[in-house]
């Protein structure tokens, strides 16, 4: 996951680069490429270096810093002249700075004890000095040349990745501590002695030069986080103002000694920091770095002394802020999607995550402040992912439930609108209006006593499962069948409305006697008995809900209308009626336009008083030059 982290860290900083301002311009590089290597094969007699040095007296710069270890390995090879060159300009004001680096191997002196050494270890040192990165010994720049130049640690090692991220601002040799190459290469621009740095281990090293006090944060472990900005691209091209070494010396060479015209104008080196490195492929000091995939190491130094001289450090926004802000945004997704589809969720989670990284990367561009974006929005995306199963799940448990409670009931088409509309999964008991019937068939008990069992059972069948089509085709619930009553309701699970719910009951009444009278023609004709039903309606204000033991629910509606409804159908026998319906659905069923026919108050099972039946009958159509 840190690993992860580091990458998106190093797409933003690809990113950032289309928008940051150029470096410090005080910065130059000067590289020993493969030009110059063409004309000059590496490694150079040493006195190329004093020439460079020499030539660069012309254009004067503040510091030269080389990113090169100038060791006394190699004998001869002139250390006399670079040494004697960099004595020279040192009279005229320019610093030298070179390289050195830490080595388990036994070397013949320690630095900073040889005398005429200007480089000398920090002592004001604050913290565990056993944690910085360092060794025994080290492989320092060849006697003469320390007794004239300075030098710094170029030790940079790689993470896990095989970047360079976390850099050493300081290094231990033995028990001493001494600054990096680029911290050294600041206190020399600086003009701070080691006597006046202060490293406060966790904190950040001071220096207090030109009028004001420096702060260089720092690790526990001696490491800075290095703010890499600039590189050079797949083209070649370099943020920082570079120049080959071929191209220095040539041009340094035509413009002040030679004195040629129409030269190309010499290198701005005046005043400046000069990093020298080399890239020559095979020897070269080059490596993968935030922005490139190979690239000088030496950029690592130059963007390091960048950093410390704009005071463009890398910030780490805090570890809680950061959590305590993630919990709190994937609890707001949580109340935003809990009441609404799982694609609501989805969506937030998306946007959320989208608008976090946003924001990460601009906050780098802007700032150089450091979002962690891997962690948290795994954090996030987990809340949210436990959410969204978790309610696929629920809902797909109610699905299950309403489908094991109502599929019995309802037409396949109500039942999905059910679905959709999330109702269902979790009956209440509550009163509703509803409109209810009940049918039954006549004389079916002396018809069971004549017919065979088995064609007995089919014929009720057919019967049942025509009458159930009529309902369902009218959106009604099935509640149940009484042997061969039939009980259904409108308005009970879902309602377009009292007169809808009433009118869809009525065409269903309707429908079942058409079929009815379809089914025993074709009874008839194949020698089988023919059926009679009565229907009995009636709307009101009933109880709604799963009614029952724990052991035992059954989804019904209880009430004095569903009373009468069952009342009416009995009394259709008595009035010879195809189907009666009760004083309430009349109002309901006028608005409708179908006919109601009068059939006085009649007593009623249960009543005190005479109930008002009406009988329904299909809409006649008039025509219009019957004259009636």
């Amino acid at each position: 996951l840190q690993l992860a982290e580091y990458r998106t860290l190093d797409w933003r900083t690809q990113w950032r680069a289309h928008f940051q301002e150029p470096p410090d311009g005080r910065i130059v590089v000067v590289l020993y490429d493969e030009n110059t290597e063409a004309q000059i094969p590496w490694p150079p007699d040493r006195k190329v270096h004093g020439d460079l040095i020499d030539l660069m007296v012309f254009t004067p710069p503040a510091v030269i810093a080389w990113d090169v270890i100038l060791d006394a390995t190699r004998e001869g090879g002139g250390d006399e002249a670079f040494a004697a060159s960099v004595r020279a300009v040192r009279d005229r004001g320019i610093r030298v700075v070179t390289a050195a680096a830490t080595t388990a191997e036994a070397t013949d002196v320690a630095p900073g004890t040889d005398g005429p050494a200007l480089t000398r270890p920090l002592t004001d040192v604050e913290g565990d000095r056993t944690r910085l990165v360092g060794a025994d010994f080290a492989l320092l720049p060849f006697p003469r040349l320390r007794a004239v130049s300075w030098y710094g640690f170029a030790d940079t090692p790689t993470g896990a990745d095989g970047l360079r991220r976390a850099i050493p601002l300081v290094v231990r040799v033995g028990r001493d501590v001494f600054p990096s190459l680029g911290l050294q290469t600041l206190m020399t621009y600086l003009d701070v002695p080691a006597e006046a740095v202060r490293v406060r281990l966790g904190d950040a090293v001071y220096l207090t030069g030109r009028g004001r006090e420096w702060r260089v944060p720092i690790a526990a472990d001696g490491t800075h986080w290095l703010n890499y900005r600039y590189d050079q691209d797949r083209y070649g091209h370099h943020d920082f103002l570079t120049y080959s070494t071929i191209q220095a010396l040539l041009n340094l060479h035509e413009n002040f000694v030679e004195r040629k015209p129409f030269v190309p104008p010499p290198p701005r080196l005046k005043d400046g920091i000069v990093f020298v490195g080399q890239t020559v492929l095979g020897k070269a000091d080059i490596g993968p770095s935030p922005r490139a995939g190979l690239t000088p190491l030496v950029l690592i130094h130059a963007n390091l002394v960048n950093s410390m001289l704009r005071g463009d450090y890398v910030r780490e926004a805090p570890f809680a802020l950061v959590w305590w802000a993630g919990v709190a945004l994937g609890y707001a997704g949580i109340f935003v999607g809990r009441r609404r589809p799982v694609g609501v969720l989805v969506w937030f989670t998306g946007l959320a995550a989208a608008a976090y990284v946003t924001a990460a990367a601009a906050v780098w561009v802007k700032w150089s402040l450091w979002l962690p974006v891997v962690g948290p929005l795994l954090g996030f995306a987990a809340l949210q992912a436990y959410v969204g199963v978790r309610r696929i799940v629920q809902e797909q448990r109610g699905r299950e439930e309403v489908n094991r409670m109502f599929g019995a009931y309802l037409s396949p088409e109500l039942l999905k609108k059910m679905l959709l509309e999330k109702q269902g999964a979790a009956v209440r008991s509550e009163r509703r209006p509803v409109t209810i019937l009940f049918s039954d068939l006549r004389d079916f008990t002396s018809l069971s006593e004549s017919t065979g069992q088995e064609e007995l059972i089919a014929l009720l069948n057919e019967y049942l499962a025509a009458m159930v089509e009529c309902i369902h085709e009218e959106g009604g619930t099935l509640h149940k069948f009484i042997g061969d009553a039939v009980m259904a309701v409108w308005g009970d699970l879902t309602s377009d409305g009292s007169e809808a719910d009433a009118a869809k009951a009525a065409r269903a009444a309707l429908k079942m006697h058409r079929r009815l009278a379809e089914l025993n023609v074709g009874w008839r004709q194949a020698g089988r008995p023919e059926l009679r039903m009565g229907i009995g309606l009636n709307h009101g204000a009933v109880l709604v809900g799963n009614i029952g033991s724990p052991r035992r629910m059954e989804f019904t509606v209880i009430g004095d209308a569903v009373n009468l409804a069952s009342r009416l159908e009995s009394l259709t026998k008595e009035l010879k009626a195809g189907t009666l319906v009760g004083e309430a659905l009349v109002p309901l069923l006028r608005a409708g336009g179908l006919e109601l026919k009068p059939r006085g108050d009649v007593p009623v099972k249960g009543k005190a008083q005479p109930v008002a039946v009406f009988e329904l009958f299909e809409t006649r159509t008039v025509c219009p030059n019957s004259g009636s």
